[in-house]
């Protein structure tokens, strides 16, 4: 059942940065805290193209635990699995996808469209001539 969930959620979000602008987006009310302790703790991950060690290596799950722990009582199911993108610029395949934490999806998610990243995927619907 959960992994019905996870990929409904999934589409549901895909859909959404496909069709509005992601930099208008407001993912959650902690948005901008998100955003910040991401940064300060990730400085140099790359969210356009994650790799899987960037999430799975024992290092990065130890980086991550805490990060993700700090959020706990205040994100709503902070670790609840999703699903997760690899490439930004694609949509969920069975290549392109990877189990991550509620917390590490809002993560991700929020950098890459503040960042402009999921701008690849936006496709503005075109005035009528």
């Amino acid at each position: 059942m959960w992994a019905m969930k996870a990929y409904n959620h999934a589409e549901v979000y895909f859909n959404l940065i496909s069709s509005v602008d992601p930099k208008f987006l407001k993912l959650t009310k902690l948005d901008d805290d998100i955003y910040s302790s991401f940064r300060e703790t990730f400085k140099d991950l790359d969210v356009k193209l994650l790799r899987a060690d960037d999430l799975k290596s024992d290092e990065a799950k130890e980086v991550w635990r805490s990060f993700c722990n700090q959020f706990e009582g205040i994100i709503e199911d902070f670790n609840y699995g999703t699903l997760l993108r690899l490439d930004c610029e694609r949509d969920y395949t069975d290549d392109n996808t990877i189990f991550a934490t509620r917390t590490q999806f809002f993560a991700v998610e929020i950098a890459r469209n503040r960042e402009g990243y999921n701008n690849a995927v936006f496709k503005p619907k075109c005035p009528k001539s």
